[in-house]
């Protein structure tokens, strides 16, 4: 009896020190765990500091550009088309020069009765015989912020600019821009046109204009003004 209860006591002495062991190994693991977590937690912490430091950071030198591109001088073709030829001829322009566009339109269209020539009483007959007539316009209110350069154009009529190019020029200012006239015309040069929207703007560095079709070489021109 005694060697029985010997027995059952040395077995529960052997089964406390296995639950000992078995309490401080899942306390190991758990420790173990918990520091491999931590050291995993600073090795993102500390990589995402790397990468945040490495990363490029915004420098006043690409500011500069940004800001010189947004205020760098753009070009603008500005025309009065009644036919459709001086309209051919600024597209071009517009094309070759990399510039943005604003047609001049006529609150009260052009016909073809008005255009005749011809009539003596006829509209545009009426309104190139008085220099003080100023049409007026239709389109939208042009935008001229930003832009250095500006080609104008517009139909030879009766030796001159039609006058709704006067009512244009007097109604901006011009001052700081280039200013280049251009014409198209069956026959006439661009006389004292430019001169006079010159007179009558009386702001911006107006150059010496030229008379243009489609088939000139619009760009030999462009590069010729050395803008």
């Amino acid at each position: 009896m005694k060697k029985v209860i010997a027995l059952l006591t040395v077995a529960v002495f052997i089964l406390a020190l296995a639950g000992c062991a078995a309490g401080n190994n899942a306390g190991q693991t758990e420790a173990e765990t918990k520091a491999v977590e931590t050291k995993a937690a600073q090795t993102t912490i500390t990589e995402a500091a790397t990468t945040a430091s490495e990363a490029p950071a915004a420098t006043d030198e690409t500011k500069t550009v940004s800001s010189d591109t947004e205020s760098s001088g753009k070009t603008l073709v500005v025309y009065f088309s009644a036919t459709g030829t001086t309209k051919g001829v600024a597209e071009q322009i517009a094309s070759i020069a990399n510039a943005d566009i604003y047609e001049i339109t006529a609150a009260q269209p052009y016909s073809s009765d008005d255009l005749n020539w011809n009539d003596s009483g006829s509209r545009t007959t009426i309104e190139q015989n008085d220099k003080t007539v100023r049409p007026v316009i239709g389109s939208e209110q042009a935008n001229l912020d930003g832009y250095d350069t500006i080609f104008i154009g517009y139909p030879i009529w009766w030796g001159e600019e039609p006058r709704i190019m006067d009512t244009f020029v007097e109604s901006y200012d011009f001052t700081g821009k280039t200013m280049i006239p251009f014409c198209t015309s069956g026959g006439s040069g661009i006389g004292a046109s430019g001169d006079n929207l010159k007179a009558n703007a009386g702001t911006g560095n107006w150059l010496e204009g030229e008379r243009l079709s489609s088939s000139s070489d619009i760009e030999g021109w462009i590069k010729g003004l050395n803008l």
